[in-house]
Parts: structure tokens; C-alpha cells; sequence
């Protein structure tokens, strides 16, 4: 255990510890815009369909039901663009973390393999390249890597934590390259419903792969878009010979989305009226902020999309993150995600209606 545990970072939420110390100090309580979990209740079908499935004792398929499985290729045609998605082309799985998370595993990839991703990034992707053994690259643009060794690339559009958005053409490029030198693309579009200044892009849209999923998955997750982050729903769709091989060794690993999970699921994404409601808190709750910041001084960056504002001082981000503690507000270091955003902070708008006007009074 110790082997493969002192491959690993320093879980970086745990820095943040006497921060939020300082911020929970203030008279009027903490103001928490650093982890992007979503507060408010998960819409009212959803719980209704997790009650009506609950009383689920034999166990769940890997590959989830008939109907879910339909609820992800009837979502993924019409929310993605994408044609002629089968059965085969969809799996679901236990929330997008761990599928981040245990993927270079599961493909099997270990010493001498190398797993690239997004210079600024959600720190699990290296985290899953090194539970393998396989070596993490940072990249600014993939297509300047050399792709000798390199197994899995790693998109992220909208971007965690910049809320960049990759524009069709430049999708476009890359997958053409990937599939040139035999290199798998797992794309992560977990906020691809939450675009503000920008239309997302699935990496599945036939402009995008040219109509043929070769070598090519799309991750998504039902956490922020359905406010799920508790029930664990996500899934991904593409290659079939791909997914096929994850369904197979899922099947092993007892990798199963619970039975009442998969019914959500089902309602969740047969929805869209509960979507377009929490996209007008999250915008209400960006404007706020976001005015708020740049009237105080910070200067905003990307942006366009996801539920994060990122931000600067032109300061490092440690001083800001513990000049905003003394204001009762805590925000997620930049330097979690890579050395390039050292002078950055993430600012979540996940907070509520009550604690986002908390933290725009404060600032102003």
C-alpha cells in the first residue's frame, strides 16, 4: 500500500484547513466558494423516481437497464449533436471521479506509458496516471507533444478551474491528430451544459469526429447540471470497442451504479425544465460575484463556461486566498491545479442565494 500511496501528491484540500479556520471566524459566518459542490435541492422527479425504484434487493447491472441505457444514447443524440449512438456506444459509471480516477488502470497502462493532460487541470487526471504506474505530461496544446508512449490524452472543455472552452475547429484538430498517431482521447465535458460566454462543444458532434467514434470517449456527470453530486451519476459514450473492453472489466471490479441511482438517472436526463432553472441561479449567482471581484480589484480570466470564476490579484495565490479568509471567504488556491495558476484563485458560485449576497457585501 505504501508503494502505491507514495506515488501520490498531498491531497490539496487538506492545505486549506487553516483557512477555512480563519474564514469560519467571521461574525457573520464562512462564505465556502472553494469546492464546487453543488447546495441547492435535487429536483423533486428525481427524488421521486430514486423513491419509487428504492426497493431494489438483487443486484444492479455494470451496463445499467434497458431504459437506462436508452436515456443515455436519447440524451446524448439530442443534447450532443452526436448520430447513431447504440447501446454499445454508452456506459454508465459511479460517478466521473473514479471513472478519472482508475481509467488508466483499467486501459491497462502502467511504466513507460505516458497519460497527458491539460497543463492547468482537475488534479485527477495525474492522480489516475500515477496510481498505474504510467507518467503524467502537462500540455498547452496536445498537439505539440511528442506522441511516442503516450496512450490517453486528457481534454477538459469547459475547462476545471479556468472555464475555457475548446472551439470546434480546435476539437477538431486534435482529435484528427490523436487518431493519427493512435493516441485514445477521453474528453471531460462534465460542465458542457453550463456555457455562459460560450457554446461548449462535445468532442462526439459529428463536426467534431467526423461521424465515427474511433478512439474517441466523452465523460459526463449529472452532478452539476441535476445537482447529483451525492448520488454518484455520470457516464461516458463513444467508442464502442473501448467501452466494450471498460464494461468487461467493470464487470469484474463490481463497478455497479445502484439500482435506484440508474432510475434518477432516467428522469434526470428525460428532463430539461430542472437544467435551465439551475443554469439561472448559477448566472444570478456568476454575475453577482463576478461584478463584485472586479469592483474590488480582481481581474477575471477565461471563465466563459463551468461554475467557477477565475481570478487574480496579480499576487500569489496563497496571499490570496488568506486576505479573502479575513473577509470570511474561502476559494480554491490555483496552484491546485498546476504550477501555472500560482497566481489564480478558483471562485466557485456554488453557494447559495443568501451566502453569495454574504460575500458580495463583503467585498464591496
Amino acid at each position: 500500500m505504501s508503494a502505491v500511496s507514495s506515488r501520490l501528491p498531498v491531497f490539496p484540500w487538506d492545505k486549506l484547513a487553516p483557512y477555512k479556520s480563519t474564514a469560519e471566524a467571521h461574525p457573520d459566518g464562512i462564505v465556502d466558494l472553494s469546492v464546487g459542490t453543488p447546495v441547492d435541492p435535487v429536483p423533486e422527479l428525481i427524488r421521486e423516481a430514486l423513491v419509487a425504484a428504492a426497493d431494489s434487493p438483487g443486484y444492479p447491472t455494470v451496463w445499467g437497464t434497458a431504459a437506462l441505457r436508452d436515456a443515455l444514447t436519447g440524451w446524448v443524440e439530442r443534447r450532443l449533436g452526436a448520430v447513431s449512438v447504440a447501446h454499445e456506444n454508452v456506459l454508465p459509471v459511479v460517478g466521473s471521479k473514479e471513472l478519472v480516477a482508475w481509467l488508466p488502470t483499467q486501459l491497462g497502462l502502467g511504466a513507460g506509458d505516458k497519460v497527458a493532460h491539460p497543463r492547468l487541470a482537475y488534479p485527477t487526471y495525474e492522480v489516475g496516471a500515477r496510481l498505474c504506474g504510467a507518467e503524467p505530461v502537462a500540455y498547452d496544446d496536445p498537439t505539440e507533444l511528442d506522441p511516442a508512449g503516450l496512450k490517453l490524452l486528457w481534454l477538459n472543455s469547459p475547462s476545471n478551474p479556468t472555464g475555457r472552452v475548446l472551439a470546434k475547429d480546435e476539437l477538431t484538430r486534435i482529435v484528427a491528430w490523436a487518431r493519427e498517431h493512435g493516441v485514445l482521447v477521453f474528453s471531460d465535458e462534465c460542465y458542457l451544459e453550463l456555457g455562459w460566454e460560450a457554446e461548449p462543444v462535445s468532442v462526439l458532434h459529428p463536426d467534431v469526429c467526423g461521424g465515427s467514434y474511433e478512439g474517441t470517449v466523452a465523460v459526463h456527470s449529472l452532478s452539476k447540471r441535476s445537482n447529483l453530486a451525492g448520488y454518484r451519476a455520470a457516464f461516458i459514450a463513444g467508442d464502442a470497442a473501448v467501452l466494450g473492453d471498460l464494461l468487461l472489466i467493470r464487470k469484474h471490479g463490481g463497478m455497479m451504479t445502484p439500482a435506484p441511482v440508474q432510475a434518477a438517472t432516467v428522469a434526470a436526463l428525460g428532463d430539461d425544465t430542472h437544467v435551465a432553472e439551475q443554469r439561472t441561479r448559477y448566472a444570478d449567482r456568476r454575475a453577482a460575484l463576478r461584478t463584485a471581484l472586479e469592483a474590488h480589484g480582481f481581474r477575471i480570466e477565461h471563465s466563459e463556461a463551468s461554475l467557477y470564476l477565475w481570478a487574480t490579484r496579480d499576487e500569489p495565490c496563497w496571499d490570496t486566498v488568506a486576505y479573502l479568509a479575513e473577509l470570511g471567504i474561502l476559494v480554491a488556491p490555483g496552484d491546485f491545479y498546476g504550477p501555472a495558476g500560482d497566481r489564480f484563485v478558483r471562485v466557485a458560485f456554488t453557494a447559495t442565494d443568501e451566502r453569495v449576497a454574504g460575500a458580495v457585501k463583503r467585498l464591496g
